[in-house]
């Protein structure tokens, strides 16, 4: 498989060319990215009192968020760690330089799957394990990995039903990118048994949690901080999070109606896609609803604010009474209700949570959230909750616990970084 790879390579990157550098030099957010990519002017930190170097990678924003507990975890039982971080997005490296500048030795971005890139890479980091958080699978990273004997560790490991599919129709391709890591450390038992059934070795296999448990319970200590924007007085917020197109329409249809009889309520939409925010407020306007985008302006509007900016969701989800997650009233799989719910908000979501599937189960069980089908049983609900109070704080309190109860993900990660090391 990999030398087919390596063969395509070969076959469109003169085709490819070109159009490739004439795309690069016309948007300017590409021009130095990309040649960093390719390994230009890669100058990582050293130090020669740190004694081994573990390079962490992580996808997106999401995935850096992820990591952050874990890179906490790694600084402070090895401290003579050299930590690499890396990640394929701009907005990803962004969040990692804010959010981890004091804890990581040096940023790097994420090289081009090209082979003379990656030992170039490589051969400048010079790491002693490989972290990737999530996804972000590149052939020939991790085939170069395997080959100079430098072992790869995927943490935070999941397979969604829709990934399942296609592993199963490609197992050619999935299989050996799988079993190029020296261990996997899964979410659930369900996903372990997934690789299993692909045909990669259980003795790589662990299932460790979700690092997005410890991830929700380091953001949730520091205490309710002060919002970065003003909000017109209310007396109940309801937070939107991660909303997907068809989604919007639907909870402000709701929204309306519960507006005649709580007049005090207010909602914020955090949508997914942050370049959605003005269409957003179109919407809210055909329905005469008035939405301020806090990309334009540092202030809600008379009826909802639509936080289109990137991570101040999770400082949102702190000061709500109630959460709504989306991606789950339409079919794409859902996201992670565990972010409102560690902070005692009672959480809604529809029936679409196949990306949180055990993480959803547990918390309707624990009586911390609830699973609507549609437009009608969410404002039921959100009417039942929103006129009594003491179910609310119940409810918060059970989603919270569930979550607490999970803790200690990051201790079991790094006690098996330390057997890699």
């Amino acid at each position: 498989m990999i030398i087919l790879y390596n063969i395509l390579q070969c076959l469109l990157l003169p085709v490819l060319f070109l159009p490739l550098v004439v795309l690069i030099l016309a948007v300017p957010k590409y021009r130095l990215r990309t040649l960093r990519r390719l390994g230009f002017r890669l100058l990582p930190y050293r130090n020669a009192q740190l004694k081994k170097t573990i390079w962490i990678h992580a996808l997106s924003v999401g995935e850096v968020t992820s990591a952050i507990p874990l890179v906490i975890g790694l600084r402070k039982e090895m401290p003579e760690l050299r930590l690499v971080f890396s990640a394929s997005t701009r907005a990803g490296a962004q969040v990692a330089e804010k959010l981890l500048h004091d804890k990581v030795d040096c940023f790097l971005p994420f090289p081009l799957d090209i082979l003379p890139v990656i030992n170039r890479f490589l051969g400048v980091i010079k790491p002693d394990l490989f972290i990737l958080i999530e996804t972000d699978f590149w052939p020939n990273l991790l085939a170069t990995l395997r080959r100079r004997n430098i072992p790869s560790l995927l943490v935070n490991g999941r397979i969604s039903a829709r990934s399942m599919r296609s592993y199963q129709r490609f197992p050619y391709i999935f299989r050996p990118l799988f079993s190029s890591f020296q261990a996997l450390s899964m979410q659930t038992e369900k996903d372990r048994k997934n690789l299993i059934r692909l045909g990669v070795d259980q003795q790589q296999i662990h299932t460790l949690g979700n690092l997005k448990y410890d991830t929700a319970l380091y953001s949730s200590q520091g205490g309710r901080q002060a919002l970065s924007f003003s909000l017109p007085e209310q007396q109940l917020l309801l937070v939107a999070g991660s909303t997907h197109k068809g989604e919007e329409q639907i909870l402000l249809h709701s929204y309306k109606k519960l507006k005649q009889d709580f007049p005090g309520l207010y909602l914020i939409i955090a949508p997914r896609d942050v370049d959605r925010g003005k269409e957003i407020q179109i919407l809210a306007n055909t329905m005469d609803l008035q939405a301020n985008c806090r990309s334009q302006i540092n202030a809600g509007g008379k009826d909802l604010f639509i936080l289109d900016t990137i991570g101040e969701l999770n400082s949102v989800y702190n000061h709500a009474d109630l959460a709504f997650v989306g991606g789950s009233l339409v079919e794409r799989g859902g996201h992670n209700p565990i972010e409102p719910a560690v902070f005692g908000v009672p959480v809604l979501y529809g029936s679409h949570m196949e990306d949180f599937s055990e993480i959803s189960a547990e918390l309707v069980l624990a009586s911390g959230a609830i699973m609507v089908q549609n437009e009608n049983e969410l404002t039921v609900s959100l009417q039942r909750l929103l006129e009594d109070g003491a179910l609310r704080k119940t409810s918060g309190e059970a989603a919270q616990a569930c979550i607490v109860a999970q803790q200690g993900v990051i201790n079991r990660h790094l006690r098996l970084i330390k057997e890699l090391l």
